[in-house]
């Protein structure tokens, strides 16, 4: 199962409010990546999301202890990248990203859920999640729960389910 996809786009907040509309969402910004980036929420129980960065960004590895990040470039990188369940647990990943040479760590995104960053060939992020993972995710990014942090300032601050 997919939880979410990125795409860049001219017009970010446009095609956010487009896709959500076709979702039958709502679009909010997403601010934590890269500036002037968007979120398209299905509102559905799997709380689907289409991230937009704006066109050209791309999203680079982050050194050490910290979260991926976009930044405009044209080093031939790419903002795309799918959060995907796993039924492996971390020990599983992290083994098939060291057989492969792939770069990965784990990431607590916001301090809410956590994921694996698995960089394919060194260029493109999937973010994988265990069982335990998967379980924050859908706890955290219900789109209740992403328009209270953005008006409180704290990915923690949650509304009642």
């Amino acid at each position: 199962m997919l939880f979410h996809v990125s795409i860049d786009a001219r017009d970010p907040q446009h095609v956010a409010m487009v896709l959500a509309e076709l979702f039958g969402g709502r679009a909010t910004p997403f601010p934590p990546v890269a500036e002037g980036s968007w979120l398209a929420h299905a509102g559905d129980d799997r709380n689907t999301l289409v991230e937009v960065y704006p066109r050209g960004t791309e999203l680079v590895e982050a050194p050490g202890d910290a979260d991926a990040v976009g930044l405009p470039g044209d080093a031939g990188l790419s903002a795309t990248h799918f959060a995907m369940a796993t039924p492996l647990d971390c020990a599983a990943v992290f083994a098939i990203a060291a057989r492969e040479g792939w770069p990965a760590k784990y990431r607590k995104r916001g301090g809410v859920f956590g994921v694996i960053e698995v960089w394919i060939e060194g260029e493109r992020m999937v973010e994988v999640l265990t069982a335990d993972m998967q379980a924050e995710y859908l706890a955290a990014m219900r789109l209740e729960a992403w328009e209270a942090m953005l008006v409180y300032g704290d990915a923690r601050h949650r509304l009642p389910a």
